[in-house]
């Protein structure tokens, strides 16, 4: 891959939410090939400060009644509507659903912020990774998400649950997202020491 097929693939990434996902199920390779992926990523010590667990069976069924019912009692109804909430009832249902966990290594005594950064890198490969599947992906820590998690993810003591990643394939008629990003101008400076 040269340069100008990377930038493209970095360009092309975003979000795509589980409302716009297909009922065609990804298969078990092309998991553990996008997961793979992520286990690449940069790590100071090399302590790769995390594990994926993919959520099969009911969780897309029981995620997406667990949202419903959290932001029905979080929002008021003008903010969370009637509508919202049956949608939200069936939200995950074709989703692949990745939980993302942290795993801190007591050993290396790194800085928290080094690993949460690292964890950050696996989870770009990932969302890159299904960039060039075609695959629609996200990355969810919204409060209902992270509660789920807590509850239905069996952690380790010292564990964190991060969020899930979500996968699938895009609806053919899936509204198209402009995605914009604040000039070069405005992010990169010049420091010159002389």
């Amino acid at each position: 891959m040269n340069f100008e097929e990377l930038t493209k693939v970095i360009h092309t990434r975003k979000s795509t939410y589980a409302y716009d996902y297909s009922d065609k199920k990804i298969d078990e390779k092309t998991i553990e090939s996008v997961v793979t992926n992520a286990l690449w990523a940069p790590t100071h010590l090399a302590t790769q400060p995390w594990r994926f667990v993919v959520l099969e069976g009911k969780h897309q069924l029981d995620l997406s009644q667990f949202m419903a019912s959290y932001y029905r009692e979080l929002y008021t109804e003008k903010q969370f509507s009637n509508e919202r909430y049956e949608a939200t009832k069936t939200y995950a249902k074709n989703a692949t659903l990745i939980g993302i966990v942290f795993t801190p290594n007591k050993k290396a005594k790194l800085p928290e912020w080094e690993e949460l950064a690292a964890i950050s890198c696996a989870v770009q490969n990932m969302w890159l990774s299904c960039t060039t599947l075609d695959l629609g992906s996200y990355w969810d820590s919204s409060l209902a998400t992270m509660e789920y998690g807590k509850e239905y993810v069996n952690l380790e003591k010292d564990e964190q649950f991060l969020g899930i990643f979500f996968m699938g394939y895009v609806k053919e008629n899936a509204p198209q997202v402009r995605r914009k990003r604040k000039p070069l101008s405005k992010k990169l400076s010049w420091n010159n020491k002389i």
